[in-house]
């Protein structure tokens, strides 16, 4: 058993941050150890890295706890969800074993309270990766709204964070900030490849600063 700080992943896609984050520990700049990988989604190929690693993995799907639930049920969906994100927290606390820190590593989904108190409960450090600057953006879609405004001259900046993840969503203390400027007439992709290239050193940046921090 490694002594090093334990880290568990979540992860909704392709996880090109996850595959950040292992590289790191490989090499030593992140003093800890990735114990268990999370998904929101099956078809993630994040799942194949962590595989590659020989890291665990676990698909925990929202979809299936939706099942028999219209949409027109706001009521029982809401409960729904309030259900995955507890057991989501019960996954993590009392199977897996509490982690020294868990990081969103394009995780697309809300953590609700039913989640977030518990790991507050238990001490549990959360980091979020947000494409997007403090205090701008919130929410999904960030980078195409960040980029319209960029192209619209209602923002001359745009950027990345790495802030700990509270009941407001992307409203965290930030603990890692990576700005890019407007490039005007540049396409979103364009704009969203040079957001990804400043999320990769941000997120490895972000996890070390609270590893480190746990040490004092």
């Amino acid at each position: 058993m490694s002594s090093k700080p334990s880290i568990i992943v979540l992860i909704s896609g392709s996880g090109t941050n996850l595959q950040a984050l292992i590289d790191n520990c490989e090499s030593g700049r992140i003093q800890g150890h990735i114990t268990h990988v999370i998904s929101s989604s099956a078809k993630a190929y994040g799942l194949e890295r962590a595989a590659k690693a020989h890291i665990p993995t676990t698909v925990h799907r929202l979809k299936e706890y939706y099942q028999n639930i219209s949409k027109e049920d706001k009521e029982g969906r809401a409960c729904a969800r309030g259900r995955f994100n507890k057991d989501l927290g019960d996954l993590i606390l009392s199977r897996l074993g509490k982690p020294s820190l868990i990081v969103c590593a394009g995780w697309m989904l809300i953590l609700s309270n039913e989640f977030l108190k518990p790991m507050s409960e238990a001490d549990v450090p959360i980091i979020n990766l947000h494409p997007a600057l403090p205090g701008a953006f919130e929410g999904t879609h960030a980078i195409e709204r960040s980029w319209e405004a960029g192209q619209q001259g209602k923002v001359t900046k745009g950027g990345c964070m790495i802030h700990y993840v509270i009941q407001e969503v992307d409203k965290g203390e930030p603990l890692i900030v990576k700005e890019i400027p407007v490039i005007k007439g540049e396409t979103v992709d364009d704009y969203e490849t040079r957001i990804h290239s400043k999320e990769h050193a941000a997120i490895v940046e972000g996890t070390v600063k609270v590893l480190n921090g746990l040490k004092q």
